[in-house]
């Protein structure tokens, strides 16, 4: 175990002007404080924290930071508490300590929704100061190079939460080499077999190659000291995860990696950068379209360098790296980098300031900014780890604005990445000056133009073609803002006409007034809940008018012989009604007990007692929330509520009719649907729809083919089905196939 003076000198070795009282302080009383306590290795428990403190010092971090580290369990662990350790350390410490204590406390593998939520408070705690992130993953980074003494069954659950929140938060950060060895240790845990399979490949590949990595060193070397060239060159061999993950992403095999064995050549100025780019591109040739410049276009985490691939010596396939010194600092360390001396001061207690500027930092808060779109926990989740986990590709915009997007990002993305604004309205694009699809993968270097309109607004699908966060979670609030509006408009409609056939006033003032009778915290909001049918607009309506007195007459009545029924105050509407159903109305007002009162019509399906039938585009199926459009000489028309064909009755109010499914169980029916599909155009995509339709019972009446394209076609499906969950669970497995582009009911 580290001795307290070793830990000091570590850190005077770097920042001769340490506060070495604070440390030896800290040191001291965090080894009283943890005393007898043990880990499950055996070691003395302070062994941890002190480990974790030397971590920190070979990223070159203040004082202050070492600190926590050594104290970063003791609210946690033992009796200490915050007041305390302001009271010792001061309160800017003693806020470091309480906030990791905080992220121990929370449980980031648990049920999704847990999970979820936790993970918002990490990365909350994290944008307040960056130290609490640095300390907090040279904490992880301990644990795992410990996790073979932990029990079996909590390794997979802790290498799982590594690989999935901490290593690509390190990453992200910049901390490249922190990143990797997190990512080995647990990919050794959850995949041990593929890990000791690559180790072998690479322990055999640089027995091999050991004397050719040597001559390229040697005579890269030489060419760049005959050129007054002052430059170091090592070598390096990727890691076996990073392997793992090349060979999966690519489905390539171990043979046909091409960067295994790479060398970095570190020189002084960005300027030698290029000139050593020179000598090794006339030295050996160069593999097209292997060459990367990070210098004049940096990563999101502020990585900097060039990258190309030349043709070695003996054939093979090596990748260099060219960067300055302080390049190769902020590679190795990443955003901890900018607690070095700057600005004429050593960053010290001022770390916080100094990553302000940072790329890496600045991806930290426009990701907390997230936190307050009002997207659910999972919803944020989800997203973050999407960004967490892409590479990047760098295009342009037609003015030459550079736009870095996740690796696989599509035109959709490229729009929300400038303003959500222009991702809303896009109805198009150009790639390179060609129109292209929306769905068109973009590459690095491409120029995008967005194509739009006002009118537009994002569709739902377009959520599962976007890749990053910032699109999905944009597309998910304008749709939600979408139906919301549509709701609102026909909830407007539904109180207007409820507030004039009672001959009452409407206003919104009205509305306003009774917003907290009905839990509602706005207007629209209660317009929206009564087009939803949450709310009924007879509630709304005896709310704003306590003195009105419901008089409506329902949809039932004697019948006459010539066919007549009696409607709201005598008004007719002629039907046609068959006579046996005339002959059961007499039968039964002669039985009745009260020869005024005739017994209610009620609607099944297409057999009723009334003529009815139903839209004639998409129909409707039990489950919506349907009404009833009167028409003297065919009967009765039955629309599901958001059917945009009832906006041509919107002036007809007298012939809307309130309407309810009445459904007979012991003889079911089936009603009639219709689905707008887009499926790839190959072999096969039909016969897996019909297929999907026929194994959950539906029943296919009619195909349409409605366009036909080189890579894809769409079609108009009408089925029939029990009810609206069969239906729907019809249309979750057509788009759980992977041959099926979307599926859309179409509401008539």
């Amino acid at each position: 175990m580290m001795r307290q003076y070793e830990l000091v000198e570590r850190v005077t070795r770097y920042n001769p002007e340490a506060d070495e009282a604070l440390l030896n302080k800290a040191y001291v009383y965090a080894m009283q404080k943890h005393g007898s306590q043990m880990r499950a290795s055996g070691d003395p428990y302070f062994s941890h924290p002190l480990e974790v403190a030397a971590i920190l010092t070979d990223l070159r971090l203040d004082d202050a930071t070492i600190a926590v580290a050594l104290l970063h369990d003791t609210i946690e662990d033992t009796d200490a508490t915050r007041s305390e350790i302001d009271s010792l350390f001061g309160e800017e410490i003693g806020k470091l300590v309480e906030g990791l204590t905080k992220i121990k406390r929370l449980d980031l593998v648990s049920q999704k929704a847990k999970q979820a939520e936790n993970f918002r408070k990490l990365l909350l705690a994290i944008a307040d100061d960056v130290r609490v992130l640095l300390v907090k993953l040279a904490d992880r980074l301990h644990n795992m190079r410990t996790l073979q003494h932990m029990p079996e069954h909590k390794r997979g659950r802790i290498a799982e939460e590594t690989m999935e929140i901490y290593a690509p938060l390190a990453g992200r950060m910049g901390m490249h080499d922190m990143r990797e060895e997190l990512e080995d240790i647990a990919f050794h845990t959850l995949n041990p077999e593929a890990y000791e399979t690559i180790t072998s490949r690479l322990s055999d590949l640089r027995d091999r190659n050991a004397e050719l990595i040597k001559d390229i060193e040697t005579t890269l070397t030489e060419r760049l000291s005959e050129r007054g060239m002052a430059a170091e060159v090592r070598g390096r061999e990727k890691r076996p995860y990073s392997i793992f993950r090349k060979m999966q992403r690519k489905a390539i095999g171990f043979e046909q990696l091409s960067d295994i064995h790479g060398f970095r050549v570190t020189v002084g100025t960005v300027e030698a950068c290029y000139r050593v780019l020179g000598v090794i591109h006339t030295t050996w040739p160069t593999v097209p379209g292997r060459f990367k410049d990070y210098i004049s276009t940096p990563k999101q985490n502020d990585y900097r360098s060039i990258h190309t691939t030349i043709v070695g010596p003996s054939r093979q396939r090596v990748e260099l790296q060219i960067r300055t010194i302080s390049m190769d600092r902020v590679a190795e360390y990443g955003i901890a980098a900018h607690a070095l001396y700057k600005d004429g001061e050593y960053g010290g207690r001022n770390i916080a300031r100094h990553t302000e500027d940072c790329r890496a930092f600045e991806w930290l808060r426009r990701t907390t900014e997230l936190l307050a779109q009002g997207d659910t926990p999972e919803e944020f989740l989800e997203n973050t780890k999407l960004e967490l986990f892409h590479d990047q590709v760098f295009c342009f915009s037609p003015k030459g604005r550079l736009i870095a997007l996740p690796r696989g990002a599509t035109p959709i993305d490229f729009a929300y990445a400038v303003h959500t604004g222009i991702g809303n309205t896009c109805v198009g694009c150009k790639v390179n000056g060609k129109i292209m699809p929306l769905v068109t993968e973009l590459r690095n270097g491409d120029e995008v133009e967005i194509i739009r309109s006002p009118a537009q607004t994002p569709p739902p699908a377009w959520e599962a073609i976007a890749v990053t966060g910032k699109a999905r979670a944009a597309i998910r609030r304008a749709t939600r803002e979408s139906v919301r509006k549509q709701y609102g408009a026909l909830g407007e409609h539904i109180l207007k006409r409820a507030f004039a056939r009672a001959d009452k006033a409407y206003s919104e003032d009205l509305l306003e007034a009774v917003l907290t009778e009905h839990h509602q915290s706005s207007v629209a909001d209660l317009l929206a809940s009564v087009g939803r049918g949450d709310l009924s607009a007879q509630l709304v309506l005896k709310s704003a008018h306590p003195d009105y007195q419901d008089e409506r007459v329902a949809i039932s009545g004697p019948l006459t012989e010539e066919g007549w029924f009696g409607l709201k105050q005598g008004q007719g509407m002629k039907f046609r009604i068959p006579p046996d159903a005339l002959e059961a109305e007499k039968n039964a007002a002669e039985h009745s007990d009260d020869p005024g009162e005739g017994p209610a019509l009620p609607i099944r399906g297409l057999s009723g007692d009334i003529p009815v039938t139903f839209a004639p585009d998409g129909g409707a199926v039990p489950g919506d929330r349907i009404v009833g459009i009167l028409t003297p000489s065919e009967g009765l028309t039955i629309y599901p509520i958001q059917s945009p064909a009832l906006k041509e009755f919107d002036d007809q109010t007298e012939r809307w009719v309130d309407v309810r499914w009445d459904i007979d169980h012991n003889n079911p029916e089936r009603f009639p649907a219709r689905l707008d599909i887009s499926a790839a155009n190959e072999p096969g995509s039909l016969a897996t729809i019909a297929q999907v339709i026929g194994e959950n019972s539906g029943n296919i009446d009619n195909v349409k083919m409605v366009q036909r394209a080189r890579d894809f076609h769409q079609m108009l499906i009408d089925l029939e089905v029990w009810d609206l969950k069969h239906l729907n669970r019809i249309i979750n497995q057509l788009r759980s196939k992977p041959n099926v582009s979307s599926v859309n009911r179409v509401n008539g």
